[in-house]
């Protein structure tokens, strides 16, 4: 638990200092602003079938909205640096598990978007510079190592589902999690729990989602550039098959 511990707050500090890295050169953070609502609209219309899906849309909603997406999550990772110690403490081993894939995919994350930002400070944001920017950036192992940690995140959640108890031990910490300045890890842990519940197995959705994310990869890193990164959705003929079978 104690190298638990060290690896989130190794992560956490990580993404300060892309933060502070940012906000000392306004082009750049506004750069990454871009970049960020960019990809948001890049998840949304990868994954409209998804979203819109009776059975899968919350899960992919929660992706969007807690992985994905610009919002500025400073003060759900400010508490996770002043408490991380409390994290471990309080928290079920496996959600902590949780919380130090999550602290490491922010900070691959942050890393990244810091780059491709540096990359696009001189060029208006469409879906020629976005590839080239991930061209030039040319982190493939990186990219494919946020896609795996995305996945574990989904997986780990699911497999948090079929254990009653886990869910009825996150209710009773509600009031404990947030005396303890935990309020903000409380509501993502029980957002996503209860997301990936309502799909009653996520087997399917993680197989779309990491072969939509890794196709999308084989293009940016490749010689020539296939696809619009704004357009890519449901890319095989399987892909269109299994999301016609949706609710």
């Amino acid at each position: 638990m104690i190298e638990a511990r060290a690896s989130i707050i190794e992560h956490l500090l990580q993404v300060a200092a892309e933060r502070r890295r940012r906000e000392t050169d306004p082009k750049l953070q506004a750069a990454v602003r871009a970049l960020k609502c960019y990809q948001q609209q890049r998840f949304t219309r990868t994954y409209a079938d998804l979203l819109a899906s009776q059975r899968y849309g919350a899960a992919a909603r929660f992706f969007l909205d807690e992985l994905y997406g610009p919002s500025d999550f400073s003060q759900r990772d400010a508490q996770f640096m002043r408490v991380a110690p409390a994290v471990v403490r309080l928290f079920p081993t496996e959600l902590v598990h949780a919380v130090r894939i999550l602290a490491q995919l922010h900070a691959i994350s942050e890393s990244l978007d810091s780059e491709m930002g540096s990359h696009l400070l001189h060029h208006s944001l469409d879906a020629r510079s976005y590839m080239r920017a991930w061209q030039t950036t040319g982190h493939r192992t990186q990219r494919e190592l946020q896609i795996t940690l995305t996945l574990e995140i989904g997986a780990t959640l699911d497999r948090y589902t079929r254990k009653p108890l886990l869910r009825q031990t996150l209710r009773v910490m509600r009031g404990p999690a947030r005396s303890a300045g935990l309020a903000e890890l409380q509501r993502f842990l029980e957002a996503g729990f209860d997301a990936f519940k309502a799909m009653k197995g996520a087997e399917e959705f993680l197989g779309l989602v990491g072969h939509r994310e890794r196709e999308l990869a084989d293009s940016l890193f490749g010689t020539t550039v296939l696809v619009d990164p704004l357009a890519v959705q449901t890319p095989d003929a399987a892909a269109s098959l299994a999301i016609k079978h949706m609710p």
